[in-house]
């Protein structure tokens, strides 16, 4: 019998502690179709990652668009919803974070490089109140820079008797987005709307990439290892295989930080021996918990069927979010 995953304790780190998710392309499916679906042996790799490239330019112009009539863009709604609901309830957590000892931000790190969050952020934006962080500066030339992470924002009292820090979500990108563009001086533009030649960095890696990629990754990515380096700080980890061996080398490294903790999250069963084949475990440490959704309770978690038409079990960003849902609801 397996034994069932306590989600007491990673409520109350949700509650409390600096908050940091890693999204993966596992939670754009199947409005994006995962990597693996355009290898075959006819193509290259090269080839494939082009493949991919167009869908997510194709799906980001229409995630962009109104897609609340057309019928064929189901999968498209079903995928912007389950990120909307996301963000509202991680928003609830900001909101409802008095206990918290630490600043009112949570950073979403993903390498998917679609626009689903930003789409969904913007709509938010319309009925609640939060600042919503994407690293940029500027108007009407909207720079990014990783130095704007480091911002909060407070509200002053009219009578500057008081400032009251508002809830911030901070979006980081490492593979980039298709809606960066960059300049003639090598800077990148985040505009708003899907680019021509977005700057994005294919899934292969960073074998045989421009410098002007590889300093962009490593940018992003030391803005991931200082988030996760600071104390009282936790990791939730969905829809990522870590097969980016740079990001796995980065998380294998802050495990070392004893007041770190991370959650990832397995979309099947048979994928905790392949995060941990990634990340090159045997076990987990103590601070590593890599949840299959045979651990959890029924309902947080969705039925399958399998390949042979026996009943299995899945658990996606819909399922993490009920399971965050019922956190302001816990003594």
């Amino acid at each position: 019998m397996v034994e069932k995953f306590d989600i007491k304790q990673l409520r109350y780190f949700a509650m409390t502690k600096r908050l940091n998710f890693l999204i993966g392309s596992g939670a754009s499916v199947p409005a994006i179709p995962l990597m693996s679906s355009f290898r075959s042996n006819d193509i290259s790799d090269e080839e494939a990652n082009n493949f991919l490239s167009d869908k997510v330019k194709e799906v980001s112009k229409k995630v962009l668009e109104d897609t609340s009539k057309a019928s064929d863009e189901e999968d498209i709604k079903a995928v912007l919803k389950r990120y909307s609901e996301f963000l509202k309830v991680i928003l609830q957590l900001l909101y409802h974070a008095n206990s918290r000892q630490v600043t009112k931000n949570i950073n979403i790190f993903t390498t998917n490089y679609d626009l689903f969050i930003e789409k969904s952020l913007d709509e938010l934006m319309k009925y609640e109140s939060f600042v919503f962080n994407d690293g940029s500066n500027g108007y009407f030339n909207r720079i990014l820079d990783s130095a704007n992470y480091n911002k909060s924002v407070a509200y002053r009292g009219l009578n500057d008797n008081y400032l009251n820090e508002l809830p911030t979500l901070s979006l980081i990108k490492p593979h980039g987005s298709m809606n960066w563009e960059r300049d003639k001086e090598g800077n990148i533009l985040i505009k708003q709307s899907v680019v021509e030649d977005p700057v994005v960095v294919k899934p292969t890696g960073l074998e045989g990439q421009e410098t002007f990629l590889n300093n962009h990754f490593h940018d992003m990515l030391r803005v991931f290892q200082l988030e996760l380096d600071k104390p009282q700080s936790i990791l939730i980890a969905i829809g990522f295989s870590f097969q980016d061996k740079h990001i796995a080398k980065m998380l294998n490294r802050s495990l070392k930080n004893p007041e770190l903790n991370v959650f990832i999250f397995c979309y099947f069963e048979s994928d905790k021996q392949t995060i941990l084949t990634n990340l090159g475990l045997s076990d987990c440490p103590r601070n590593l918990n890599v949840i299959t959704p045979n651990e959890l309770e029924e309902k947080y978690k969705s039925k399958q069927k399998s390949e042979d038409g026996s009943e299995c079990f899945s658990f996606d960003l819909s399922n993490l979010t009920e399971l965050l849902r019922d956190v302001s609801f816990e003594e």
